[in-house]
């Protein structure tokens, strides 16, 4: 009996631990796309007024 109890605490802890680092790893997964599309637009504002003379 206590092994069985020791098993399924085993298991439960490594299911908040893995939720955990799934989160984390969601959340970075996000930042990183939200600062790549930022790099983007601020890539194509800045050619595109380069190209129509507007950059100064």
């Amino acid at each position: 009996m206590g092994r069985i109890l020791l098993i399924v605490a085993a298991v439960v802890l490594a299911f908040f631990l893995l939720g955990s680092l799934l989160g984390l790893v969601f959340g970075l997964l996000k930042w990183a796309l939200i600062i790549g599309l930022v790099a983007v637009v601020v890539t194509f504002a800045v050619r595109l007024f380069r190209s129509s003379g507007l950059g100064g």
